[in-house]
């Protein structure tokens, strides 16, 4: 009798707890609106409590998700996802009517209109992503208000104007992600505030002013980025006191020159590039004691000297990026270090022999524009080609041509036109360079594509139908590079030439119902050293993806050499659809020559298909090395060399 009671008391019991941890019938209300304002029903169908521990969207991995704490008398609402779904419209003022909530993921959608000022009510807020969506208008400093948030993110949107100041009451922050978000003007001194912050994306923004000098304060940065913005140099030398730095990458910096002084203790970076900045100097032998350092990017400055023997210390890089300075000297014997895949010094009037192990399987090298000495080669045939290339020798081969045509990326194909455009499908390295077989002219690349999960791949390819061409075969492949991407024409007859460039967009979408169309890819484009186009955007100017379009461009041959330039400054949305998608992308180059009245437009012309040259074949592994010396003196904007346009004995200018 005793023992029926207590269980009938227990009972009683458990029933009343049940029935007061429930959620908050306002709550319920709000989500039942924000799941019907986006389409959500099917996924989130609420014929139970929210709160419920075993309904199907609470788990960590669910999505939707919704999730509680049910400590009080009755559940609050604390996480809400909805990533990737694809939903549309304004974000719902019934969101804000969660005011528990600690974990807000609304990440790649394509949310439009403002952050609603509401924002404000979320106090108890730790994570808010917003990132790659379509938000426009400015980003609210009600923002300021969530002082307990560890992770904000509003990156790949559309908004404007400046960050606001008060950002900088976000005192517990440790990761803030505004990459490509829009915003612009002088970055904010109360951002000196935000003393936890460990991660700090920026890039492809259009702020101005000088580098702040209070980022070297922020001492717990373990990641930063700031790349493609209007910033100024030179980079502080505070920023020698962020030590914890795992990851620098800092870019396309103008004005005042910039120096490595401030590199001394940052010995835990894995990645570090500074390219693009102005950086003038030399490179400090005490570099060489970062031990963990994979990828070093130092290419496109003013660096001068030697390149220090300590180079070679590395045990764990893979990647060395110093082209497109002005480095002299003997290139050091034992560079290539273990681990070693691509090193990039071309462009520099750096002399001396291959390095040692240059032909160890899985490695790449450029040293276009260099006076390395290529006797070393087993290839005899090649080191003539290479001297005539140099313009060292006469290039007995060589027929003056009056054009080139060009399958960027694709196998040999003949136009609607008859054009036969030529084979460049070969897979081209971190750094390297192949030439046609009748040495009319050469592919260069340089760069690597950090975080791309499909790996070093430098071809793009589609299957889906090329509109506003007759030639959709020819869209259907391009090159791409992250960092820059160069064609030459070799051996031209002198005089005035059409250069056509033919692109579409096959990476990215145009989708306006999904995030993966709101990628953005810009690059600039610079012909015989003269930049032609800045902050080229496919998809826009074809006004869409998956179309073809056609930039033509009159420009001078005086030394038989042309010069087409593809180059990323940084700008760019990095990850839609994935990671590693941006820098120039080209289908198609074609080069003719213009006479008085006429063209000699190319007509069913015949070349070889891309051939390389081979370097000490080690177990079937060519390596391909190109080289000839572009006659040049001094620099202008940093970087791009111009080809000379007048005899190549005589001086000329960038």
């Amino acid at each position: 009798m005793e023992l029926g009671r207590i269980s009938f008391l227990l009972l009683c019991a458990f029933q009343l707890v049940s029935a007061q941890q429930t959620t908050a019938p306002d709550e319920v209300a709000a989500l039942n609106k924000i799941i019907d304002h986006w389409n959500l029903r099917s996924k989130v169908n609420l014929t139970i409590d929210p709160c419920s521990q075993n309904a199907p969207w609470a788990p960590e991995l669910a999505n939707p998700r919704v999730a509680c704490n049910c400590a009080g008398n009755s559940c609050h609402i604390t996480h809400l996802k909805v990533y990737a779904l694809d939903i549309s419209g304004e974000i719902p003022k019934e969101v804000f009517l969660l005011k528990e909530l600690m974990d807000l993921n609304l990440g790649q959608n394509v949310l439009s209109g403002p952050i609603p000022d509401e924002i404000a009510q979320l106090q108890n807020m730790q994570y808010l992503s917003l990132g790659i969506n379509n938000l426009t208008g400015r980003v609210p400093p009600e923002l300021g208000n969530l002082t307990k948030l560890v992770s904000l993110s509003f990156s790949s949107n559309n908004f404007f104007g400046p960050l606001p100041i008060e950002l900088g009451k976000l005192t517990s922050l440790q990761q803030l992600y505004i990459d490509s978000s829009g915003v612009s003007g002088p970055i904010p001194q109360e951002l000196a505030n935000l003393k936890s912050l460990q991660i700090l994306w920026a890039s492809d923004n259009r702020f101005t002013g000088k580098l702040p000098e209070f980022f070297g304060t922020l001492t717990e940065l373990r990641d930063l980025r700031l790349q493609g913005s209007l910033l100024e140099g030179p980079i502080p030398s505070s920023f020698g006191a962020l030590t914890k730095l795992e990851n620098l990458r800092i870019g396309d910096l103008s004005k005042e020159d910039s120096n490595l002084d401030f590199l001394e203790k940052q010995t835990s970076l894995s990645i570090l590039s500074l390219r693009n900045c102005l950086v003038s100097g030399e490179i400090p032998k005490r570099i060489g004691t970062f031990s963990k350092l994979q990828h070093l990017d130092l290419s496109f400055n003013k660096l001068s000297g030697q390149i220090p023997e300590s180079l070679k210390d590395f045990p764990l890089l893979q990647y060395l990026f110093l082209g497109n300075n002005n480095l002299s000297g003997q290139l050091p014997a034992n560079i290539i270090s273990p681990k070693l895949i691509a090193l990039d010094i071309s462009f520099n009037p750096i002399s001396g022999s291959l390095p040692l192990n240059f032909s160890k399987r899985g490695f790449s090298m450029n040293v276009v524009g260099t006076s390395i000495n290529a006797n070393s080669l087993l290839d005899r045939k090649a080191i003539g080609m290479l001297q005539c290339l140099q313009g060292n020798a006469k290039c007995s081969n060589q027929v003056p041509a009056s054009s080139f045509s060009i399958k960027c990326g694709g196998t040999e194909q003949i136009s609607s036109t008859g054009i036969k455009y030529d084979d460049d499908s070969e897979n081209l390295g971190a750094a390297s360079m192949y030439t046609s077989s009748n040495d009319q002219w050469v592919v260069s690349n340089t760069g690597f594509f950090i975080s791309n999960p499909s790996g070093p791949q430098y071809i793009a390819k589609t299957d889906s139908q090329i509109t506003e061409t007759l030639d959709s075969e020819l869209y259907k492949t391009a090159r791409i590079s992250p960092s820059s991407l160069r064609y030459y024409g070799l051996g031209l007859k002198n005089g005035k030439y059409i250069v056509e460039l033919h692109f579409a967009e096959i990476t990215m979408d145009d989708d306006t119902q999904s995030w993966k169309g709101l990628g953005r890819r810009l690059f600039d484009i610079y012909i015989q050293g003269e930049r032609v186009l800045q902050d080229f955007n496919i998809q826009k100017e074809a006004g869409g993806s998956k179309r073809a379009l056609i930039r033509a461009f009159e420009v001078n041959v005086t030394n038989t050499i042309m010069d087409i330039h593809f180059f990323w400054a940084g700008k760019g949305t990095c990850c839609i659809p994935l990671q590693g998608t941006y820098g120039p992308l080209v289908s198609a180059v074609v080069a003719y020559q213009v006479n008085a009245g006429s063209s000699s437009k190319p007509d069913k012309k015949l070349v070889g298909r891309i051939v390389g040259i081979a370097i000490g074949c080690v177990a079937g592994f060519v390596i391909i090395l190109s080289m000839f010396y572009l006659w040049f003196t001094k620099k202008g904007a940093p970087g791009h060399m111009r080809v000379y346009t007048d005899s190549p004995r005589k001086k000329g200018l960038r």
